[in-house]
């Protein structure tokens, strides 16, 4: 059996289905209502236990009902949750969604103050346990002690590039394979054209380097040149995880052996999937179903 660790954040997603996004400060009505666990690295980590694999999700909560109720979920969909800290009177993070009829979304996120950067306390973890290690940049200090350590032990590392304050240099040259959102990426490399910024990311690591498109698909550079998944297409309801769930399924393939096209392929198949149910993690399908979506493509 495949073994993961996913490494970052885990946030409490409040998503309200409106029929356009704001524009203008005002009063609006939200068609549906609902809360789930949210946070790149957990939901990482639901997709790929989804698929089949071995998974750990290391990362931080307060000892709150929110907390409590992020890692009874976490628990109930196949995800360990042995090595999360809990911190005592802490309050965990959350996150107001908003998602339009076409399935788009605004996200504003709130880290919780409470839970401490420091991550020190991942080296009393044995990481040459796992195949790949999983890391968001939400918690750069714990991404970076677990790439350390995951990269002393042999095991391959796996970076969500998304949007974060802090510079993540340092991150994406612990990667054998980091992937990033188009914000994610601009705002490393400084430039909005996704071929260039791969090309200034490849200069920061000897590793593989990723863009995510959303439906446009995924680049990626091979042999010094640009390649392209194209997205495949299905009736979006919510792209709310979607680059998550990418992240997740990429993780896994690439741990089972697969050719990086192969992986690429695989993991924006269930992504396109995730996309056709409401929420972030609820149209996550298995590896069968997987395969069957990706057999129409063929």
């Amino acid at each position: 059996m495949i073994r993961i660790a996913c490494v970052g954040i885990t946030v409490m997603d409040r998503i309200y289905y409106v029929e356009g996004l704001p524009t203008e400060g005002g009063k609006y009505v939200a068609k549906r209502y609902t809360e789930v666990g949210g946070g790149p690295a957990a939901t990482a980590a639901v997709a790929a236990a989804k698929l089949g694999a071995q998974v750990d999700f290391i990362g931080r909560v307060g000892d709150d009902d929110t907390g409590n109720s992020l890692l009874a979920e976490l628990e109930s969909l196949g995800v360990n949750t042995r090595y999360t800290r809990r911190y005592a009177g802490a309050n965990s993070s959350q996150s107001a969604i908003m998602v339009d009829a076409k399935g788009e979304r605004i996200i504003v996120n709130y880290p919780s103050p409470d839970l401490l950067p420091d991550a020190d306390w991942l080296k009393e973890i044995d990481f040459s346990q796992w195949d790949v290690v999983l890391a968001d940049v939400r918690w750069h200090e714990g991404a970076k002690q677990a790439f350390t350590l995951a990269r002393q032990s042999g095991v391959m590392t796996v970076l969500d590039g998304d949007v974060t304050p802090q510079d993540i240099s340092e991150l994406v040259a612990l990667s054998d394979h980091a992937a990033f959102s188009e914000p994610g990426l601009a705002r490393l490399t400084g430039t909005t054209e996704p071929d260039s910024g791969l090309k200034k990311a490849q200069m920061l690591t000897n590793g593989h380097v990723y863009v995510t498109r959303g439906g446009e698909g995924c680049d990626w550079i091979k042999d010094n040149a640009v390649q392209h998944q194209p997205g495949f297409s299905v009736d979006v309801v919510d792209t709310t995880g979607a680059g998550d769930v990418f992240h997740g399924a990429l993780a896994f393939s690439l741990a089972c052996g697969s050719a990086q096209e192969d992986a690429i392929r695989f993991a924006s198949g269930v992504a396109a999937l995730k996309c056709t149910r409401p929420g972030g993690r609820a149209g996550i399908p298995d590896c069968d179903q997987t395969r069957s979506f990706l057999s129409l493509f063929v």
